[in-house]
């Protein structure tokens, strides 16, 4: 890894999301303060394009997630435009094939992803929070999903990440009471891996992003794939992806640069090749 550089900023077709990267860290930001970094229709739409760029960039190897502001991550859909955009059944058609684009683009981004979580993580911010492989959180955190108490019925494939990462009965704690869970509560049913003081939160975040960014990139991605795949049916399994993968780690320059350093007890220097 190189000195630590100023920030390259980076477009995003809105002021709603920004991005900035440095020292191979990209940090998007969810930039929409006023209504707690709600996540808008332009939000939305942008993300896709946003991650396939990420994921095509050499100089990104990692990616943190966070909310504008020390409020919220994000506070969930914006409810604003809930009556145009999901009350007839075509418009709610159009709303769901956007936000299963926007799945589909989380699951296809391969390179490490991290949650910086503060203030509210609600509902779709929750949702969104859990496309993440690592979150990290600020002990004035809070979490939860207010479907119950909107009259809305949360998307199968969000229930079922709930359910994958922390199982159904705390699941259907957080689905059935609608209630706003604290940072502790979160911790202990595993919804974050850590909580924080929140004046540490960006330090400790971006420690470990930088961490990750020093590692073998051809490694981490294998492990990501490798997690991903042991999470599926064995039936529906991308194993060949996988010892591909593999095996480029042990074909790679990085495997003996690897063992340079080692031998020569000095950091590698990793080129993700």
């Amino acid at each position: 890894m190189t000195s630590p550089s100023s920030p390259a900023r980076h477009e995003t077709g809105t002021d709603r999301l920004l991005v900035d990267v440095a020292d191979a860290v990209a940090v998007v930001t969810l930039n929409n303060p006023a209504k707690r970094n709600a996540l808008s229709s332009d939000m939305r739409a942008a993300l896709p394009g946003l991650l396939e760029a990420l994921q095509a960039d050499a100089d990104v190897r990692v990616v943190v997630l966070t909310g504008a502001g020390d409020k919220a991550f994000a506070s969930g859909a914006d409810i604003s435009e809930f009556a145009e955009m999901r009350t007839s059944p075509g418009a709610r058609a159009e709303y769901d094939r956007v936000a299963e684009a926007l799945n589909r683009s989380w699951a296809s981004l391969g390179k490490p992803l991290i949650a910086m979580i503060r203030g509210f993580c609600i509902g779709g911010g929750l949702f969104t929070a859990l496309q993440a492989d690592i979150r990290i959180a600020s002990d004035d955190s809070q979490f939860g999903v207010p479907a119950a108490r909107l009259g809305l019925g949360p998307g199968f494939a969000s229930v079922k990440t709930l359910i994958n990462l922390i199982g159904p009965a705390w699941t259907s704690e957080i689905l059935f009471s609608a209630r706003r869970f604290p940072a502790a509560e979160a911790l202990q049913m595993g919804l974050v891996n850590r909580v924080v003081p929140a004046a540490s939160l960006r330090d400790e975040t971006m420690s470990l992003a930088r961490s990750i960014a020093g590692n073998a990139p051809l490694t981490v991605a294998a492990c990501k794939a490798a997690i991903r795949e042991a999470d599926r049916p064995a039936d529906q399994r991308e194993m060949a992806r996988v010892k591909a993968m593999i095996e480029a780690c042990f074909q790679s320059d990085d495997y003996r640069e690897g063992q340079r350093a080692f031998a020569e007890k000095r950091p590698p220097e990793f080129t993700g090749r």
